[in-house]
């Protein structure tokens, strides 16, 4: 027997709206709202200036748009997309909403401020003084490290350890450590304890087995390098190398480029033009039998409002690894957020449901992607970047749910069909467990306007619950789904829904 069933995400079309002479009210339509006395058929008149209503009056109800999803074709497993960079520092303490959103990796670059707080991560905050002994542990300090990192391990994140120093943006009044090292051995071999240190041990350590190890960040950009192309290649050289040698178990890659936005974007200047000619002449650097060196791994990065550039990006990398000879070398996206810089709302904009939607629709499509793992910037609360936390409050923002939400189908492991989506800035994601019997979908609407939706479930039974994330809830439980199957996708909403 077919078991498809046709669920039907609102059938009302609101045309009522418009007797109301736009005073924002409407006659009650099931599914737009989870107000008791609505649901209960007590309040004939929904008022949508109230929390938990979509907005009627914005929402295109001329025709369903068609979603599909089939439980019973597996795609693979549910990639870790939800990592980011740094955290709050709890000096040991677990993170609770690290754990309750299943963070899976956390990148340490530009951790705990300017000059990585000076006692954090860099490798010239552990190794402070580049004349000293590296082979005794007096030579380092790793105290304040190792606190952070405990707080990390302890909320169950794994680390994706940085090894260079953070950004300097002021480096033309002074540049402390962006400098090319005196000595490449040597920095390897200070590279070198510090892994030791974290993994096996040494000098009072850990066994934390951290496995992705990244030697620099961004060196196209003078804020982080102020050597030549030339000088960061051989210094990469020397450094894989050796640690590739010692490790040859852990993932060593690089470089954290800045992204190829001269590729697609309009008068792009030579600066960012540039990005591509590193990377070009990177990948024939360690790929010339003289020059050779291990690519584990490839991070780049992207700031961007639009989700599809980030898969442009994507490809663009995909392709030329693989025209290098890397088939193997793990596709890193470890720095990202909604940002136009021409917006002077954007750090708010992240925070909020334009932040939140365009980082479900990224999710979504990074699953589709060549992209293997992902780390979103930032997490630290400080940080205008910080998109999942308000400060001082440190409470968790839209944004935030919208990771905790993307964990609930990483936690189920299994990737299942969605036909493609031809509507645009129209989303959806389904995983589903081990058995087969429980799975749940992500919705994500990035348009100014509410939707209808319509889509055909296979090898599922029926949709049992369903939260949503708009302006006006968070991911609370509520009577979303109505006896007749509707649901209203709000303008610029994200909805999980479990399915069985």
């Amino acid at each position: 027997m077919d078991k498809t069933k046709n669920i039907v995400l609102a059938t009302c079309l609101l045309a009522t709206a418009a007797t109301t002479a736009g005073n924002g009210t409407v006659t009650n339509c099931p599914g737009l709202t989870d107000d008791p006395a609505a649901v209960a058929g007590k309040d004939s008149v929904i008022n949508f200036s109230k929390a938990g209503y979509a907005n009627s009056l914005d929402t295109d109800l001329g025709r369903a748009m068609e979603l599909n999803a089939d439980f019973s074709k597996n795609l693979g497993k549910i990639k870790p997309l939800h990592g980011v960079n740094n955290s709050p520092i709890t000096y040991g303490e677990a993170l609770p909403e690290f754990t309750e959103a299943g963070i899976p990796f956390m990148r340490t670059h530009d951790s705990a401020g300017a000059f990585g707080g000076a006692r954090f991560i860099d490798v010239s905050n552990i190794f402070p003084d580049m004349d000293a002994d590296e082979n005794s542990p007096a030579s380092y300090d790793f105290a304040f490290t190792d606190a952070y990192i405990k707080g990390i391990i302890a909320s169950g994140t794994k680390i994706f350890y940085r090894l260079g120093v953070t950004i300097e943006n002021r480096h033309k009044l002074k540049a402390y450590h962006i400098n090319p090292p005196k000595d490449n051995a040597k920095y390897a071999r200070i590279c070198e304890k510090i892994i030791s240190h974290y993994n096996e041990g040494w000098a009072n350590g850990f066994e934390y087995n951290i496995e992705y190890w990244e030697i620099w960040n961004e060196p196209e950009n003078p804020n982080m390098w102020t050597g030549s192309m030339e000088q960061f290649f051989e210094f990469y050289r020397v450094v894989a190398n050796h640690l590739k040698n010692k490790f040859p178990h852990l993932k060593i890659g690089g470089y954290a480029g800045c992204g190829f936005y001269g590729m697609n974007r309009r008068n792009s200047s030579e600066f960012t033009r540039s990005f591509a000619t590193w990377f070009d002449e990177f990948l024939k650097f360690i790929t010339d039998k003289k020059t050779a060196a291990p690519l584990d791994f490839y991070s780049w990065h992207l700031y961007t409002t639009d989700p599809m550039e980030i898969i442009m990006h994507a490809e663009y990398v995909d392709k030329k690894l693989k025209t290098a000879g890397l088939k193997d070398c793990e596709n890193i996206f470890n720095e990202w957020n909604y940002i136009d810089f021409r917006n002077e709302n954007r750090w708010e904009d992240m925070k909020g449901m334009l932040g939140a939607s365009f980082v479900g629709a990224a999710f979504v499509l990074m699953q589709h992607s060549p992209i293997d793992k992902a780390m979103y910037y930032d997490a630290l609360p400080t940080r205008a970047y910080c998109g999942l936390y308000e400060f001082p409050s440190k409470r968790t923002t839209k944004t935030f749910a919208v990771f905790k939400a993307f964990n609930e189908l990483y936690q189920l492991g299994t990737l299942i069909d969605t036909a493609p989506n031809p509507e645009k800035d129209l989303f959806i994601l389904a995983a589903k467990n081990a058995d087969g019997s429980k799975g749940k979908m992500l919705i994500v609407n990035r348009r100014i306007t509410g939707v209808v939706l319509k889509f055909e479930l296979k090898g599922m039974q029926k949709a049992v619950s369903a939260r949503r994330i708009d302006s006006a809830r968070t991911l609370e439980p509520g009577n979303i789904i109505q006896s007749n199957g509707a649901i209203v996708a709000a303008p610029q909403s994200v909805i999980i829904i479990d399915v069985e």
